[in-house]
């Protein structure tokens, strides 16, 4: 804005008419959020209450419990057109505020604070044991007075950590049990692989994996004999050179161009390759002669990829079920190391469906049903058939047939779901499911879309490929 000279003083112009007629549509605006948040959250703590009210009310503890909780959660999930894992941990965190923090919600209310200052004190909170609970929120109240949510974490953490009743030391040694590893994947097909560990073992990772990298590097200068490689050495025994540092001295004597990858490339490519081809220091069994027991696990990966994209035909993108996209290279290297291809065979036409009179389906069985769900058929639910298990529509003990068309996979989660609470599902033919909740509202989950399509190519009709893994010139035999 430019300064005006009005009466000797300075002042500044006046905001136009359109922009104020803008300001006051936004407050108006901040005003229906605000009061849609706190009705949102007073009616997802009021479905939490009531589902633990049915439970009490049945005599129902422990297990029964969480059933109702999560038969509430799939039914409001419906509505909301979410997960109802999400919607689960929605009223979770309602009740938490509600019940817990009634001084912050009422802070909330009267717009003192705003829901990012809710959230956080929630979170912060979450280890500041229920004795000292009021003191904290009370305080945290007057904190989040003063600045920004992203502001005041800091600031809530020092409260939370000096009015805790155990001291750092203690409440480490209960977090180092809680350490864990996890994976949220993301597009282009990447992933982030989290892990929760110790601050000192994480920070000391780093360190290990920047001074190999930097081994590496130098390592790779273009040349032989020279000082790069001379460089790595001593780089490499500073750094507590191993085999894979010394594989990369050698590569440098060789005459490899140089390395260009960043520090942040060769960190995680170096992470990948410990990993995926080292051993626990702990395995008995390293080395002698071979990796070791542990050391000879390999990770379990279910990829739907079309017979053309295998061939080298296409760079199409396969798919890693319940996870995401899968470069074509990789799913080609991937293919080279299987050593034995299994067929699939189904009426192309009529699906013909395959049963038998045993309780469990058999292996091509489960092999069918495993490409034509691919993920857990609760509506909404995209966990992996891989990580399901298999479930007789209509239950084995009361009658149902183990017939392709009774059997679909369903989550742990989702599976005690189904035998615990009043949800029902049938099968209304072709693999689509039907469920109807405990409200009578119905939901349709029908075949997931297929990631591939196999086709028949006559000109070139394929030929034996025997035991052994798909050859070069055709598709392999599914």
């Amino acid at each position: 804005m430019t300064a005006n000279r009005v009466g000797g003083e300075v002042g500044r112009e006046a905001p136009t008419p359109s922009q104020a007629i803008a300001l006051s549509r936004y407050a108006e605006a901040l005003d229906l959020s605000h009061a849609a948040d706190i009705a949102r959250t007073r009616a997802l703590a009021d479905l939490g209450h009531a589902a633990l009210h049915n439970a009490r009310r049945d005599g129902a503890r422990g297990l029964a419990s969480d059933m109702e909780l999560r038969s509430v959660a799939a039914e409001a999930a419906g509505m909301a057109r979410l997960t109802d894992r999400r919607l689960q941990g929605e009223i979770d965190h309602a009740m938490t505020v509600i019940d817990d923090y009634p001084t912050v919600f009422d802070a909330w209310v009267q717009r003192r604070i705003e829901r990012g200052h809710v959230d956080l004190v929630v979170r912060v909170g979450a280890g500041v044991p229920a004795a000292v609970r009021d003191s904290f929120a009370e305080a945290a109240i007057g904190v989040c007075e003063r600045d920004v949510p992203s502001r005041v974490r800091g600031a809530l953490e020092t409260l939370a950590a000096r009015l805790h009743t155990q001291t750092f030391t203690e409440r480490h040694k209960t977090a180092v049990a809680e350490r864990c590893v996890r994976v949220f994947h993301g597009t282009d097909g990447m992933s982030n692989l989290v892990a929760s560990l110790p601050t000192v073992i994480a920070a000391g990772m780093l360190d290990r994996l920047t001074q190999m990298g930097q081994s590496v590097k130098d390592a790779r200068v273009a040349g032989t004999g020279g000082a790069g490689a001379g460089g790595a050495d001593a780089a490499g025994r500073g750094a507590g050179a191993d085999a894979g540092e010394s594989s990369a001295a050698d590569a440098a004597e060789a005459g490899e161009p140089a390395d260009t990858r960043t520090m942040d490339q060769l960190r995680a490519d170096i992470l990948g390759d410990l990993v995926l081809g080292g051993a626990p220091v702990v395995d008995p069994t390293y080395g002698t002669d071979r990796a070791g027991g542990l050391g000879a696990i390999r990770a379990r990966v279910q990829v739907a990829v079309a017979a053309e994209t295998l061939m080298g035909k296409d760079e199409n993108p396969a798919e890693a079920v319940g996870a995401g996209l899968v470069d074509a290279d990789t799913v080609q290297r991937l293919a080279r190391q299987v050593s034995e291809w299994d067929r699939l065979f189904i009426d192309p036409v009529i699906r013909t469906p395959v049963e038998i009179d045993t309780y469990r389906p058999t292996a091509s069985m489960k092999k069918l049903l495993m490409v034509r769900d691919q993920h857990c058929r609760f509506p909404g639910c995209r966990r992996a058939a891989i990580r399901c298990e298999i479930d007789h529509t209509i239950d084995y003990a009361l009658g149902g047939h183990t017939h392709i068309f009774n059997l679909a996979h369903l989550c742990q989660r989702h599976h005690s779901m189904k035998q615990f609470t009043k949800w029902e599902v049938r099968q209304i033919g072709g693999g689509v499911l039907e469920w109807t909740s405990p409200l009578g509202r119905t939901y349709r989950e029908d075949v997931p879309m297929p990631a591939v399509c196999f086709t028949i190519d006559t000109a070139s009709p394929p030929r034996d490929a025997g035991s052994g893994g798909p050859p070069t010139d055709e598709p392999p035999p599914f």
